[in-house]
């Protein structure tokens, strides 16, 4: 693994799930793995679990763990190529990340969409011109299109939960990605990347539910059953993961927002006791009621936790990558 942008930089998503709950069964067994090394987390936009998490886990592997939010404490950044520089932009990016992979040994790179151009948000050119020019490997701490430290934290917690309250054997369980409301219109990202790890995993009946209007890039549900009738979808359904995005061919748009499509303990009447996923932050009472969040259903909590252990899994692959191991 050379970076960690996507699902498509995972040879193995079982082992790699296996190392990060190894990293939670004992935190430190690798402490000195990165010493004397350094990784630099670049923040175009606010975080708070992914920024936390990284930093934790490597520090646990023995890494100095640098923090820059970009938006707020460096210069604008241009990322066209060929621009000519008479605008509000400062610096290009083909100056600042080559001095930034001879800062740091690794580079984790958060980014959003504009969510005004697709073509341009789907070409994910801010994270791929940082691959392109820092000469370190880059993680993804979310970028336009995608969030996969996320979905590897979502496998985890699932592949977890499994391993301690297996359903039977040869019953591949029943994940239900779900759209939620929210007051202002999402990225896919959560969504997307989710469809993707789940699809490429390969070891559940997935089922993607919501509104007509919110279909997601075919490129990452194919494989999927696609559904308009949420109930329909939560028959049996062992895992819910609820998520809001917008409009991907109307791109951006907010084209309804139904409060019945809010998850409550009613409609978990219809499942398999599903346990509940949600990224965070989650809007109460809107995305998701509170009956869920604090009820015995809920995940939550424990999948925001796993982020640790999902980042230093990642962290720990490609240090033993840039020491010439396997």
């Amino acid at each position: 693994m050379k970076n960690f942008i996507s699902v498509s930089d995972v040879t193995d998503i079982d082992a790699l799930v296996k190392k990060a709950l190894e990293y939670k069964a004992d935190p430190f067994k690798d402490k000195v793995l990165g010493a004397n090394k350094r990784i630099g987390l670049l923040f175009l936009n606010p975080s708070l679990r992914t920024r936390l998490s990284t930093q934790v886990a490597a520090q646990q592997l023995g890494m100095e763990a640098i923090v820059f939010n970009v938006d707020k404490e460096g210069w604008a950044l241009e990322f066209e190529e060929g621009a000519i520089m008479n605008g509000t932009t400062v610096e290009h990016v083909k100056d600042a990340a080559p001095v930034l992979g001879k800062y740091f040994d690794m580079l984790c790179i958060r980014t959003f969409p504009s969510l005004k151009n697709r073509e341009e948000d789907y070409s994910e050119m801010y994270i791929n011109q940082f691959i392109k020019y820092a000469g370190v490997p880059v993680i993804s701490l979310e970028s336009a299109t995608l969030h996969p430290l996320q979905s590897l934290t979502d496998i985890i917690t699932i592949k977890e939960y499994l391993l301690n309250s297996p359903l039977g054997a040869g019953r591949k369980p029943k994940i239900v990605l779900t759209w939620a409301p929210h007051i202002k219109p999402l990225p896919q990202c959560v969504s997307n990347s989710f469809a993707e790890w789940v699809n490429a995993w390969g070891e559940a009946d997935f089922v993607i539910t919501h509104p007509e209007g919110y279909e997601l890039a075919e490129k990452f549900t194919k494989g999927a059953t696609i559904t308009h009738n949420q109930d329909e979808a939560l028959q049996g359904a062992d895992f819910i993961y609820v998520k809001n995005w917008s409009a991907y061919n109307d791109y951006g748009k907010m084209l309804s927002n139904d409060t019945s499509w809010m998850l409550t303990n009613d409609k978990l009447q219809q499942t398999n006791n599903a346990k509940v996923m949600h990224c965070l932050p989650v809007r109460r009472n809107v995305e998701l009621s509170d009956e869920i969040l604090d009820g015995p259903n809920s995940l939550v909590t424990r999948e925001a936790s796993n982020r640790v252990w999902a980042a230093q899994a990642v962290i720990s692959t490609l240090l033993t990558a840039l020491k010439g191991g396997i």
